[in-house]
């Protein structure tokens, strides 16, 4: 349980610090590794964690930080250290403007940029569209090229594949594909919409063990428009020689076979990939113990801890900032029009972008998510305390000037009291709001209730999607609920004095 586990190594870690500062040595920090979102990419580096333990690391996986450009950013800023990439990949797209490139420059090309790369771990994943086979047979399409003579299917992409370089757009140029009925979805709820027929064609990673169990056709790839996609490692060339070395051990390990077997246990058995990849550590290279799931308490702990902490630092954070704002506003008529028009604008954002925009300044992880988070807050709590203020009647404000009162003086014993309620109200929404915007900062590695959503949609397990969705809206409420509370309490004995 993470939650627990800082608060018991803290003495570890002060001890540890006091020990290095005596040697005059640094405390060894993790290694931190990362994955996309699909589930072999969260598997590989499940298992490179595991070899890092058995050279006696510490390893933090951070799961499904999103697509290729957020992780190579992330791992080229020195965010993670290390994360499963392919070789096409990282030709196609990463480096995508220098059309000479090949694979075997790869090495010397990641170097320029402080990155390592392993050799191939021993099997091929690279794209293909895929239909059910009671449908391709009754149409008679075996490759890419037979899709031409079919304009009216329906196509449902994943959304990646559908903005690469390597992806739809080329793919449609080089076969000449007519299709306009083209649909980007996740990765994982495509193969339920070709299932139910919804839609007639997906895109697949060769390796998903999905292929077998819904009996569908890959098509062959008849003009060899894909590259091979090798499976590889990239790594920080600063991380010792042993962590390397460690890595280095899974290099030839996995074949095609091996990979949609692991995929399999882990999307049709649904067993859990640390439990799959323990079982590969012990398999393949003898390594006893491996990495511990959480329980679903302990999971659940660790959520609520992350997300209570997105939620109360950004909505303290915006609730100091837009109370003096909206105060301002209404002393400057001119400038408050601005500060208005700026909060709304921000609001127009979908909260998805606002997330997204963060990450070039802020990285991954908490803090974009809190940032994001803190504008999103802003427009209610400024709006409402600025109508509140507004709101206030006239022989009111007469009065307290009347009684001499200084402006600081009436502002917080008359005005903000009779606006209470408004501003209350305007907080109320915002953290409301709040609650659930919070549970896409899983998406950026922030955590929180989005987790075990974003992992339940992946896996296709409504218990999962449920165990974020559930405890979310009960926060939401319950924050409500805390809001009225104040409100009765506070508020109305506020008024009741001043």
């Amino acid at each position: 349980m993470r939650s627990v586990a800082a608060a018991a190594g803290l003495c570890a870690v002060v001890a540890a610090l006091g020990a290095a500062v005596r040697a005059g040595d640094a405390p060894q920090a993790p290694v931190v590794l990362a994955s996309k979102v699909f589930t072999e990419s969260v598997l590989l580096a499940e298992i490179a964690a595991g070899l890092l333990e058995t050279a006696g690391y510490e390893a933090e996986h951070r799961r499904e930080l999103g697509g290729t450009r957020v992780l190579w950013n992330a791992i080229t800023r020195g965010e993670i250290d290390a994360y499963p990439e392919y070789t096409g990949t990282i030709l196609r797209e990463i480096y995508a403007a220098e059309s000479r490139l090949q694979v075997g420059d790869l090495s010397e090309r990641l170097a320029r940029e402080g990155i390592g790369i392993t050799r191939p771990l021993g099997f091929n994943n690279t794209y293909v569209l895929g239909m059910r086979a009671d449908a391709a047979r009754a149409l008679g399409i075996v490759t890419v090229s037979d899709l031409v003579a079919h304009p009216e299917l329906r196509l449902g992409l994943s959304s990646e594949f559908m903005n690469r370089a390597d992806g739809w757009i080329g793919l449609k140029a080089a076969y000449g594909l007519p299709h306009s009925d083209v649909r980007a979805m996740h990765h994982d709820l495509a193969y339920r919409g070709l299932a139910t027929g919804a839609i007639d064609v997906i895109d697949l990673y060769s390796t998903d063990a999905e292929i077998a169990y819904y009996d569908l056709t890959a098509l062959t790839d008849d003009r060899s428009y894909f590259p091979r996609y090798e499976a590889v490692l990239l790594y920080r060339l600063d991380l010792p020689g042993d962590a390397i070395a460690a890595l280095e051990r899974l290099e030839g390990k996995l074949d095609a076979t091996d990979m949609v077997r692991l995929n399999g246990a882990v999307k049709l058995e649904r067993r859990s990939e640390s439990a799959v990849a323990n079982d590969y550590l012990a398999t393949a290279f003898g390594a006893r113990g491996g990495r511990r799931a959480e329980t679903p308490m302990e999971r659940m702990l660790d959520r609520t801890l992350e997300h209570l902490a997105l939620v109360a630092i950004s909505l303290g954070a915006a609730i100091t900032t837009a109370i003096p704002l909206g105060i301002l506003a209404v002393q400057r008529p001119g400038l408050g029009r601005v500060l208005l028009g700026v909060a709304g604008l921000l609001q127009t954002i979908p909260a998805l972008a606002l997330l997204v925009f963060m990450i070039p300044w802020f990285g991954i992880g908490a803090v974009p998510a809190i940032v994001a988070l803190f504008l999103y807050s802003l427009l209610p709590i400024l709006r409402n305390t600025h109508a509140g203020l507004l709101s206030i009647a006239a022989d009111e404000r007469e009065s307290a000037i009347a009684l001499g009162l200084p402006t600081l003086a009436r502002l917080r014993l008359i005005e903000l009291p009779l606006a209470a309620r408004a501003i209350l109200a305007g907080i109320k929404t915002a953290a409301v709001i709040n609650v659930g915007t919070a549970t896409l900062g899983a998406l950026i590695g922030a955590g929180g209730y989005g987790e075990p959503i974003l992992t339940g949609i992946r896996l296709d397990d409504l218990g999962l999607i449920l165990e974020g969705a559930i405890p979310a809206a009960l926060l939401a409420l319950a924050v409500q609920w805390g809001f009225e509370l104040i409100e009765r309490r506070f508020i109305r004995w506020e008024s009741a004095t001043a």
